[in-house]
């Protein structure tokens, strides 16, 4: 053991050597707050500070091996969980760019570093010596009788990890599990990668004023070239805004056909074949690790438990929401009639109908509401909300950005003490994967009695300003601004001492409760009232208008809801199957949705070939679910607040920071959701909001 120490460290030695000049991420960073130091950080500085890393985290793994001591608390967990601080930091920082400012050379590098990050990781849980030390722990009386709170979570969780690691298999099959992960890992990277490309690599370039016929005007500005056209991508802004709002159809479906067939073009970026290698190791390691299928693996380490479980909620819900769906179609299939004799409804029509009757039933369309969404007021919206709720402060501050456009914000409570720091990085960009996403660049932990404070990350893709409008949101893009905020706060409040535990560190099915129960603050008349403003005028959002919202506020759930669920269904199918030997993706796919019966004016929310989710390892596989599982938590917690007639009720805000917030994965969610609401969650309340 005492050799393999000395060859880590010669070979961090060697590395380090290597450097011609500082690595910024060699020791902690000299910076306001210790965010990273963006600026100095440089392409080359990754491998060798990946490697570095990776060597000193085995000398700490092979010194806690080698320990003479008997195996305790300290000498054994706490020094697992203290070890790795440079890989850590340099993991955080490379990963979190790669997802939002990626390029050619972060390509090469993700490919080169990924399965050798999978062999590390694989090498520490499989380490039979380390485990050995855990395991005597676990095992001990003494341990059992003496440690208490985190603590006793933390070992728990740590022996956890290991076992479902894969620690307790024998020799030949932990060689097989660690090859298997090492394939997943390249594999889920690929599906990523391709299908950024394929969103990157396509146009809707327009040169004729009267395809733009229905088009808000800042919609255009934003499309509008310098060569007298119009470029339209499938960027969300870009594709969704031209949906909802182009008359012309043939142009609807041929962005559409772009969008829903990424990286399915039987070419060099099609992940129908990536799609078939992931399932097929997932089974293979599930069957490995002792479980009938993958969703068997992964449920078992969820609130849900079991595939039977997620099932039966998504079944409970799919009848009503189908048959709202249905409804739905044929409105809009008689407004389609009206326009084109004997057309019929298609995919590429949806949104544009729907949003025509919505102007025409709720007199409300999303442009006249823009103007009151102006991108700042509605961040002032979130900050108001947090001040109200929990005495948060938000300061911006001048430090390190990595990309111009990227703000910072230092939070604190109502006594100055600081919280956390918050980045925030609005607007698309060819180097950032699509959606929205929290993330850290370092989480929040106790080194002895001094809390170091989480610095955060909140990337978007919202729609962008122009020369002569800012940026003005939808009510969807306010809604997911509330969204991530909400898993900010699980980090941003996080009280836990072990980084490993705090925050959005949780059961993948319960972290998404405190980003959904912020959402529904946004556009309630007591919030909007505070926040909601025109954006030349500074008028106040009408009552009109609020009335409007709130009236609309379940129109379209049969669409919303069926295509949720049915993306979630398509997941779960994948990770159930029991045999994966002749899977053909698309015919997969076809006969999911046949089984539940979705009509095909609807596709689910995301097609398996860009199906990120799910494919590119970002931790929902067999795992989508969790938002709607998480939906029936936060209806029923928001409904904690409306109970008592107060929305923003200081009492039950203060027991909800405390008893979810603050503890992280502490405690079973399930318990500290009981403690907050004083009772089990029921479905009704979710029932009740979508109208279903």
């Amino acid at each position: 053991m005492k050799s393999k120490k000395i060859m880590a460290m010669v070979v961090a030695s060697v590395v380090l050597a290597g450097c011609a000049e500082h690595n910024p991420f060699a020791t902690r960073y000299d910076t306001p707050y210790g965010v990273p130091p963006f600026a100095q950080i440089k392409n080359k500085h990754y491998l060798p500070a990946f490697k570095q890393g990776m060597a000193e985290q085995w000398a700490e793994i092979n010194a806690i091996v080698a320990n003479t001591a008997a195996p305790d608390f300290d000498n054994t967990i706490a020094a697992l969980e203290r070890s790795g601080a440079l890989l850590y930091r340099v993991n955080t920082v490379f990963m979190n760019l790669y997802d939002a400012e990626s390029n050619a050379e972060m390509d090469k590098i993700a490919e080169e570093i990924t399965p050798l990050l999978s062999k590390h990781n694989d090498d520490i849980v499989l380490n039979e010596g380390l485990f050995a030390k855990i395991k005597t722990v676990y095992d001990s009386e003494t341990a059992h009788k003496t440690l208490q709170g985190e603590d006793a979570r933390l070992l728990a969780e740590t022996y956890k990890q290991f076992v479902r690691g894969g620690a307790n298999l024998d020799a030949a099959a932990k060689e097989q599990l660690s090859q298997l992960n090492g394939q997943l890992a390249s594999a889920t990277l690929k599906f990523q990668q391709n299908t950024l490309a394929e969103t990157n690599g396509y146009q809707l370039l327009i040169d004729n004023a009267d395809d733009l016929k229905g088009l808000p005007a800042g919609l255009i500005e934003t499309a509008a070239n310098d060569k007298g056209q119009w470029v339209f991508t499938l960027k969300n802004p870009s594709v969704m805004g031209f949906l909802q709002y182009a008359d012309n159809r043939i142009l609807r479906e041929q962005i559409l056909t772009a969008y829903i067939t990424r990286a399915n073009h039987n070419n060099e970026l099609d992940n129908k074949k990536v799609i078939e290698q992931v399932v097929k190791l997932r089974l293979e390691k599930a069957r490995i690790m002792g479980y009938n299928t993958y969703a068997d693996y992964v449920l078992d380490d969820c609130m849900a438990k079991n595939p039977t479980n997620v099932y039966n909620l998504l079944g409970g819900i799919w009848t009503p929401a189908l048959k709202k769906a249905k409804e739905e179609a044929a409105a809009q299939q008689t407004l389609l009639s009206k326009e084109i004799a004997d057309a019929k409804l298609g995919v590429a029509d949806w949104r544009y109908y729907a949003e025509k009757i919505r102007k025409q039933n709720y007199a409300l369309d999303d442009e006249q509401l823009r103007p009151y969404f102006k991108l700042e007021n509605v961040q002032q919206g979130v900050f108001t909300l947090m001040d109200k709720l929990f005495g948060v402060q938000f300061e911006l501050l001048q430090v390190p950005v990595y990309q111009q456009d990227v703000t910072c914000y230092a939070v604190k409570e109502s006594t100055g003490e600081m919280l956390g720091l918050v980045y925030l990085d609005f607007f698309p960009r060819d180097g950032k994967r699509s959606g929205a996403w929290m993330t850290n660049f370092r989480e929040q932990y106790y080194e002895g009695d001094t809390r170091i404070v989480p610095i955060v990350s909140l990337v978007f893709n919202f729609t962008p300003p122009t020369k002569t409008t800012p940026s003005l949101l939808t009510l969807d893009e306010a809604g997911t601004m509330f969204h991530e905020f909400g898993h900010a706060t699980h980090s941003l409040l996080s009280n836990c001492r072990y980084r490993t535990l705090s925050g959005t560190n949780t059961a993948r099915d319960y972290v998404e409760l405190p980003s959904q129960i912020l959402e529904n603050w946004a556009f309630t008349p007591e919030l909007m009232s505070l926040y909601a403003r025109h954006y030349q005028t500074n008028e106040l959002i009408p009552n009109e208008l609020v009335k409007k919202i709130e009236r609309s506020a379940q129109y379209g759930q049969g669409f919303i809801t069926t295509e949720l669920i049915a993306a979630a269904l398509l997941d779960m199918d994948y990770h159930t199957l029991a045999n994966v030997d002749a899977l053909d993706v698309e015919q997969f796919e076809q006969q999911a949705m046949n089984k539940i019966g979705l009509i095909p004016e609807i596709l689910p929310r995301y097609r398996s070939t860009y199906f990120n989710h799910v494919f590119s390892g970002t931790g929902y596989d067999a795992g989508y679910y969790s938002y709607l599982w998480a939906e029936v938590l936060d209806a029923d917690g928001f409904m904690a607040f409306k109970e008592t007639g107060d929305i923003f009720n200081p009492a039950v805000a203060k027991a909800y920071r405390t008893n979810i917030l603050e503890r992280g994965n502490t405690e079973d969610p399930m318990a500290l959701y009981t403690r907050f609401r004083g009772k089990q969650p029921d479905v009704k309340a979710l029932m009740e909001r979508r109208g279903l």
